[in-house]
């Protein structure tokens, strides 16, 4: 094997510099190596960390915020959700199938490191055009690598977006996200805190898969990463699935006192991170390592990011009943070394000493970068856009094209892979409602699951876009009747270094933490995924929110489809006439521009607890957020839903029609409701201070808007369920 310089390996000569004055000696290939994968942004978030302290991250519902493998919260009756969610990128970009089947392994495993049992899966996926065969062989590979391993583990994957946009041709993202039921007394933590306490490697055996995993997703791609496809890691969801087994019986005999997922950098940074916390040092012998490939180094070992296996630091006494749990479920347990009190990290090949850093400068003394942010030139242009200027498009064949557009368009194609319904707890299922819904046996509760960013809005104005981020999740979650809880995000942007991608980090995570401060959402756990970019540049800045929510009597649950004839149809919210940002624009003219539509976090917080309020009296019969398309495609996908149709009449005379109906502007959604329940609505809506706006009626089986007396729009819901259902299929086929 060759062997790579510092620079190489991702080290700049400054960190090289850091790095002699902390040993007094120069590294040996292995210590290089070491410090390398952890001092990498991936593992080490050198150019993020100052910014993450803005984020709130505490909450009376929060049992642990960030720091550990996951976030936990509370959910009463001696109950927390386990989430989080991470992104698996570059692997995606070069071997979409494993790319995302390991990104998947990944992040399950944090979530049952925590002691507990994975309920759902989620995703947030971004692609370049449709029209691209490359895209096309990527968002199938990805789905495909998705589905297979998720299905394969009895996980289900409920929910998620799918967006397309040329700023991710050459860089797709794959966020994965899970979330697990714990009870509060069986939570475990990722600590090595005793000294003398053994560690235990379990799982699958180690080979040369994933080897500078962490520092491949530490750059950006070229023509070069294709070269680096062992970088990407080989999955096996039947291997997992047994370490979950064996790995819960573990938490339920209380044998373990720590347990860390081995994933970025492998055993160096699960063995760092778990001995950092408490200041302990080990020593860890690499002869004892299972492998499944001949004559690998200590290099290969401490560095392979192979995947299905997991760091154990067992209670006193119990490594005998741990190898027996694990030889049970037909997988290796072996003690590879023991926690020291000296805080060095000493790596030995038998009696041989081959490596020996302290562990600390491998964590807390990785280098931060404060760096300075600089407004782009595009920012104040596009505020300035005039879009007044523009012809108005005809509206029925605005909201044809809209509903064609895969942004918009059905997601069938893809969740019909995904086993949503596994496990049976799910009751609001994909395309159903505006988050997924799964019931918590044993008694009335339920969970709402998210996940949300329109990326266009924040590369137009990150600070407006950070807040609509969390908003549009915490909205989501409330119009199937949930509280929001808290979140954790996926902050993924291009090359820090440059000044202007920096500048959208922070004015993001800026916006996110002012909106997370409102609605009471701490953020509990999260990942950072920079470098996204290409020769042809850096991807929108994509800070995508998951999100979970509590629902008190899951019966109270609402979807979004349209119910019965006669209903009202009823806007919550005020009537908002701005187009900046909005996939009308992108449709129908080819413009990614304007000024963003202003978010008003006071307003935000008051509708969703007014929408908490009427969903938990039965009041509404469907609710639909709007978003992208804006209300006319609120209206018209909760129309396809319920197979059903409406009229509406118009009464804003003197507006143009297209900035009322196409306008994604924030805090309002689209509610149903049988006309004897208008005054209770009423009576809600003015104690909670939100206006509210009669649009029509539910009825007939077609679209129509009429103003005037004069139908303008009057369009078949079959039509538009077949444009809206078979746009991502045409282009697949």
């Amino acid at each position: 094997m060759k062997e790579l310089t510092y620079k190489e390996m991702g080290l700049l000569e400054e960190e090289y510099e850091q790095i002699l004055g902390i040993l007094g000696r120069k590294p040996n290939y292995l210590e290089l190596g070491m410090f390398s994968v952890m001092w990498s942004e991936h593992c080490g978030y050198k150019n993020s960390r100052p910014l993450l302290k803005n984020f709130p991250t505490e909450g009376p519902q929060v049992i642990q915020g960030p720091g550990e493998n996951a976030g936990v919260v509370d959910i009463g009756d001696g109950q927390a959700l386990v989430f989080k969610i991470e992104s698996h990128n570059h692997p995606s970009a070069i071997e979409p199938y494993q790319g995302a089947a390991t990104g998947i392994g990944g992040i399950v495993r944090d979530i049952f490191t925590m002691g507990a049992r994975p309920i759902a899966c989620l995703n947030s996926l971004r692609f370049g055009s449709l029209e691209d065969e490359r895209v096309k062989e990527l968002l199938a590979g990805v789905v495909s690598g998705i589905a297979d391993y998720g299905n394969c583990l009895g996980i289900p994957t409920v929910g998620g977006e799918v967006y397309f946009n040329r700023a991710y041709q050459g860089n797709p993202l794959v966020n994965a996200m899970c979330v697990g039921l714990v009870n509060t007394q069986e939570i475990a933590y990722a600590t090595a805190s005793e000294i003398g306490r053994p560690l235990m490697l379990v799982g699958a055996k180690t080979g040369r898969d994933g080897i500078h995993g962490a520092t491949f997703a530490s750059e950006g791609l070229s023509s070069a990463s294709a070269q680096k496809r062992p970088s990407v890691q080989v999955g096996d969801p039947f291997m997992e699935k047994l370490l979950i087994e064996a790995c819960l019986e573990l938490i339920k005999e209380d044998l373990v006192a720590g347990m860390q997922d081995l994933g970025a950098a492998g055993l160096t940074s699960s063995i760092a991170e778990a001995a950092s916390k408490k200041e302990r040092g080990v020593k860890v012998d690499v002869s004892r390592v299972p492998r499944r490939e001949a004559g690998m180094t200590p290099y290969e070992v401490m560095l392979s990011e192979s995947q299905e296996r997991m760091l154990i630091i067992p209670r006193a006494g119990k490594e005998g009943r741990i190898a027996e749990i694990f030889d049970k479920w037909g997988l290796d347990a072996t003690l590879i070394g023991e926690v020291t009190g000296d805080g060095l990290f000493k790596v030995y090949d038998g009696d041989v000493l081959v490596g020996e850093v302290p562990v600390a400068a491998l964590t807390e003394g990785c280098p931060v970068y404060v760096r300075e942010g600089l407004e782009p030139s595009y920012y104040e242009e596009c505020r300035n856009s005039n879009l007044e200027e523009l012809l108005e498009y005809d509206t029925g064949e605005a909201i044809k094209l809209l509903l064609a557009s895969p942004n918009i368009a059905s997601k069938h194609w893809v969740y019909s892979q995904y086993d949503h319904q596994v496990m049976i707890n799910t009751v609001l299922v994909p395309g159903e409602a505006d988050a997924a819904v799964l019931r918590i046996k044993g008694s009335q509760k339920g969970v709402a699951l998210t996940t949300d960013c329109n990326a266009r809005m924040v590369y137009l104005d990150p600070y407006q876009g950070g807040m609509m981020a969390v908003c549009e999740a915490a909205r989501n979650l409330a119009c199937v009747g949930a509280r929001p809880l808290a979140l954790t995000n996926c902050l993924n942007f291009g090359s820090p270094e440059n000044p202007h991608i920096y500048w959208q980090m922070q004015e993001a995570i800026r916006g996110m933490a002012e909106a997370a401060r409102k609605l009471g959402t701490p953020v509990v756990s999260g990942n950072v995924s920079l470098y996204n970019e290409t020769a042809a540049g850096a991807i929108f800045p994509t800070p995508v929110v998951g999100m979970v929510g509590l629902i008190k009597n899951i019966e109270h649950r609402c979807g979004m489809a349209l119910q019965d004839e006669g209903d009202l149809l009823v806007l919550l919210g005020p009537i908002r006439e701005e187009l900046g940002g909005s996939e009308y624009l992108q449709v129908c003219y080819g413009l990614e521009t304007g000024r963003v539509p202003q978010v008003d976090l006071q307003a935000e917080s008051r509708l969703i607890e007014l929408l908490i309020s009427l969903i938990d009296a039965r009041l509404l019969k469907s609710c639909h957020d709007i978003s992208e398309g804006g209300l006319a495609i609120a209206l018209a996908e909760s129309a396809i839903k319920g197979k059903k149709g409406f009229r509406i009449k118009w009464e804003w005379r003197g507006k143009r029609k297209d900035q009322i109906l196409f306008s994604e502007a924030p805090g309002r959604v689209v509610v149903s409701l049988n006309e004897e329940d208008l005054a209770s609505l009423s009576s809600l809506a003015t104690q909670y201070e939100v206006e509210f706006h009669i649009l029509g009626r539910v009825g007939s089986e077609r679209m129509i808007l009429e103003e005037e007396g004069i139908e303008c729009v009057n369009l078949a819901i079959q039509d538009m369920t077949r444009i809206w259902g078979e746009a991502i299929e045409c282009h697949m086929k």
